[in-house]
């Protein structure tokens, strides 16, 4: 079961997508992609592990290279694409030509080894505001990653105000 899960910047879709997680039998990972290098980003990470505390999420920081993730089936909550983007965009190495194949490489490969792969994405290309060069580069290549997983995922769930939204249903359920 793929399920992914969007909604804007404090919209509540990281609760959602761990309570989805918790109701999942067997073992639990988190793949945290965040690459915490200012105060605001590390306040982020402590309030997220704050919410997976005693939870039982074996927690795996994974800033790029997502296909390197050693698992053993169970139950993967990845949070979040908007990050893993930026960081294989902006990273050592990274660039719009060489991001999207180990993004996605990464995806199928993790998509093999669960039974259940939560992934959390951001919802940013509504805001109409102009951006520069490299945002717009940022924001055209999360679109593509973010189009192809709601491709392949069972569900698509958006989360506004905490409330989900389902774009697309897993019809087995």
């Amino acid at each position: 079961m793929i399920t992914l899960i969007i909604g804007g910047s404090g919209s509540g879709k990281s609760e959602f997508a761990e309570k989805l997680a918790m109701e999942c039998s067997g073992k639990k990972y988190y793949i945290a992609t965040m690459a915490a290098r200012d105060e605001e980003s590390l306040k982020k990470v402590q309030r997220h592990r704050d919410m997976r505390s005693g939870k039982d999420f074996e927690t795996i920081e994974a800033e790029r290279n997502i296909d390197l993730v050693n698992i053993d089936r169970g139950t993967v909550l990845l949070e979040c694409i908007s990050n893993l983007v930026a960081n294989e965009l902006f990273g050592n190495g990274g660039g719009t030509e060489n991001a999207y194949k180990p993004i996605i490489k990464g995806i199928n490969e993790l998509a093999q080894k669960t039974e259940n792969f939560i992934i959390v994405s951001n919802e940013i290309f509504g805001d109409g505001i102009i951006y520069d060069e490299e945002t717009v580069k940022y924001i055209a290549l999360l679109s593509k990653v973010n189009d192809y997983i709601a491709k392949f995922a069972n569900e698509v769930i958006e989360v506004v105000y905490g409330m989900p939204i389902y774009c697309k249903r897993n019809e087995e359920k």
